[in-house]
């Protein structure tokens, strides 16, 4: 007989349980775990210490899940679309424990197999404790030996493998990097770490040194309004919970304040925000446009997105169009464009650990077209002596750098200013244009480019 899932759940860690069910949204529903833990831990209780092992499950097992399932694979001796799915999941928690936690063997699979049991009986519990004692014969280097494409006669493959990336996604960072396999495996070491909390201090409200003594952080190394939080949810300071700091990498508050300091004579205090939603970067470059004089139109096609814009841009001089920005119906003549256009978010893995397994090379081209209208509308708002900030938290060539030489082909009264002095950062590339890395800056891979017309 089939028991009830709250007497199921009895006897299981409710740490691993809480992961498992995230994993599981992520992988049914299309859900981001960094929506659907968060909520489940409170909703649960989970605080503390378990909070942080819960999360470190969740996002290790997302990050990691391309090699674990290899390892799976290999230890099952079928391929993981042959394994049911919610026994995949809690393989993938325990093979995550066994390969890249100091857990000890038998709790990673005694909990693991304590899971399965709950809900599935035993069958499927003697399958998990199988496949779980395979894993834990080798360390996660030896299942790399043993797996992994050769480095000799395939370095890219070999590095894809050993950091946890899709091929694809590790051949275009070689791309943008010029090739070099250190600096390839420096990028891909990088993203598959656990990045840190970067918050924002909203100018007028708090700066960086107050924000960091109330938050227990540090000071930013490159943007004037970033702190970096030791660890804990953000969510806990009364900083962030009465708006006067938020959540936000230091790559794109860079971003935004480059638009903010970029020359323009005769600023007249017209910005625009033209793809603002959820509204990191249009609360900052509003809180200057405050302290500045101006004013700030953002606009987002989705009215759920801009209804979290009209939440952080509250008493801030800003006004909120829900439209497509290719066609949003404002008059010509904005001083300063903000464009942080749509794009593959491949720049930003680190942080949305699932989203490297979800993307696909063929999703590239239908954002590329996007990019390329965007920002030739972009031009059409552009009153002349102004300035447009290009931006994708990508550093696909084709998201980045072709989208801007195609663009400026096409208008003669455009050229590109060299944005490395808006952005305060040490081997920021030859130029005009801006490449951030997390193994350089500790950043999200932001790109930023600035054009004048």
């Amino acid at each position: 007989m089939t028991r009830s899932p709250k007497t199921r759940d009895k006897a299981v860690d409710p740490v691993r349980a809480a992961a498992r069910d995230t994993l599981r949204a992520v992988r049914t529903r299309d859900a981001y775990a960094n929506l659907v833990l968060p909520k489940m831990l409170r909703d649960r209780a989970i605080t503390g210490r378990d909070a942080a092992l819960a999360t470190e499950l969740t996002y290790g097992a997302s990050r990691a899940q391309g090699l674990l399932d290899a390892v799976i694979a290999a230890a099952a001796r079928r391929p993981v679309d042959e394994i049911d799915g919610d026994v995949l999941d809690v393989l993938r928690l325990g093979a995550y424990q066994l390969l890249r936690t100091r857990i000890g063997a038998h709790a990673a699979v005694s909990t693991s197999v304590d899971l399965i049991r709950s809900e599935m009986g035993m069958g499927p519990a003697g399958f998990v404790n199988a496949v779980l004692r395979k894993v834990s014969q080798r360390d996660e280097e030896l299942w790399i030996d043993e797996l992994a494409p050769s480095i000799a006669d395939d370095v890219i493959g070999n590095l894809a493998f050993r950091y946890a990336h899709p091929r694809w996604i590790a051949e275009v960072f070689d791309e943008a990097l010029g090739g070099s396999a250190g600096r390839l495996q420096a990028a891909l070491a990088a993203d598959d770490d656990r990045p840190p909390v970067h918050l924002v201090a909203r100018p007028g409200l708090i700066t960086a040194e107050e924000l960091a003594l109330v938050s227990g952080g540090e000071v930013g190394r490159y943007s004037p309004y970033c702190v970096y939080l030791p660890g804990g949810d953000p969510g806990d300071l009364d900083a962030v919970r009465e708006g006067y700091a938020g959540v936000q990498d230091e790559g794109s508050q860079l971003v935004g304040r480059a638009l903010t300091v970029a020359d323009v004579a005769d600023d007249a205090g017209r910005w625009l925000d033209m793809c603002a939603g959820p509204g990191g970067k249009a609360a900052l470059v509003a809180a200057i446009a405050d302290i500045d004089g101006a004013h700030l139109d953002a606009v987002e096609v989705s009215e759920h997105r801009a209804e979290l814009i009209r939440k952080v841009v509250r008493d801030l001089p800003v006004e909120v169009h829900v439209a497509d920005a290719r066609a949003s119906g404002l008059e010509a003549g904005f001083d300063r464009i903000l464009l942080d256009a749509p794009c593959s978010g491949l720049g930003s893995l680190r942080r949305r650990p699932e989203a490297r397994w979800r993307r696909r090379p063929e999703d590239v081209p239908g954002l590329v077209t996007l990019q390329r209208e965007l920002l030739t509308e972009a031009f059409r708002l552009l009153r002349p002596g102004g300035v447009v900030v290009y931006s994708t938290c990508s550093p696909h060539p084709a998201e980045t750098v072709e989208v801007v030489a195609d663009v400026l082909a096409q208008h003669p009264d455009a050229e590109q200013v060299d944005a490395r002095p808006l952005v305060p950062v040490p081997e920021a590339g030859p130029g005009p244009h801006v490449q951030l890395w997390p193994h350089i800056h500790g950043t999200d891979a932001m790109f930023l480019a600035a054009l004048r017309r």
